[in-house]
């Protein structure tokens, strides 16, 4: 009786299709993850090492990916690059050390959140559940929004920038998203972080300024006629498309209104 009732509360919280990759070379870690993610109803696999980890990554069958930095044949920050140049797989981060830059370079290559070792796996379980909420809910919106030259398909979470879609990870289109449907107001950094991290989220204000470049360089390449999001310097930020004249473009330079760049 009380099996069945812990195979009912797992299937419950988790589902059969919550499916994670755990890739951590320390067997300890990859047990104690999979212990306590099986507890609340989560399929998991491990591996030891990054390109076993990399192959079933890219092999579709997943919905999250725990990394770890330091791995052998191929490290964490080359997983991630890699990933994230095929597939829109939510990455949570495992760093050995707490060290900003380790997390920074893990967000620049396309990371969604990270956890510094040693950890509570309850957090890692509670990072996780967050994530997956936030993609379900993308996936269960119905709404569109179109600006000159770009196209936030909430429904489909696509993007299109001048009718080419634009390869964005879960947590840089759900900024997008509430930069965009607050169009012409300005978002404070910890209203995004609320908005788009959750209220769990442990990091700091700095997460949302690393998002935000990534962000940047995929709606607003080198060249592009159009600026999307500008900086309120002190403040935040705010989406709002602007023309950009030959002049900024040749330069580079952008010249900020009282409040903006």
């Amino acid at each position: 009786m009380a099996a069945n009732l812990a195979a009912c509360r797992r299937k419950r919280r988790g589902g059969p299709l919550d499916r994670v990759l755990v890739v951590d070379d320390d067997p300890h870690v990859c047990e104690l993850v999979t212990l306590y993610l099986r507890r609340e109803g989560f399929e998991v696999t491990c591996r030891h090492d990054g390109r076993s980890g990399l192959e079933e990554a890219l092999s579709g069958r997943y919905q999250m990916l725990i990394l770890d930095l330091m791995l052998p044949e191929m490290d964490g920050w080359e997983v991630c690059r890699r990933v994230r140049a095929q597939s829109s797989l939510p990455i949570l981060m495992l760093t050995a050390r707490d060290d900003d830059m380790e997390k920074i370079l893990g967000l620049e290559l396309g990371a969604d959140d990270y956890v510094t070792k040693p950890f509570n796996p309850r957090e890692v379980v509670a990072r996780v559940k967050a994530i997956l909420r936030r993609v379900r809910e993308g996936d269960e919106a119905r709404e569109r929004l179109v600006f000159p030259g770009l196209v936030i398909d909430h429904d489909e979470h696509r993007v299109l920038l001048d009718g080419t879609p634009v390869a964005l990870t879960p947590r840089e289109f759900d900024l997008l998203w509430e930069l965009a449907r607050a169009s012409g107001r300005t978002l404070t950094r910890d209203q995004l972080l609320e908005r788009v991290w959750g209220f769990d989220f442990y990091g700091d204000e700095r997460t949302v300024d690393v998002h935000i470049k990534r962000l940047r360089r995929k709606i607003e390449p080198a060249g592009s006629p159009r600026r999307y999001i500008h900086t309120v310097w002190g403040v935040g930020y705010r989406f709002e498309p602007q023309e950009v004249d030959d002049a900024e473009r040749a330069d580079g330079s952008c010249a900020p209104s009282s409040a903006s760049s």
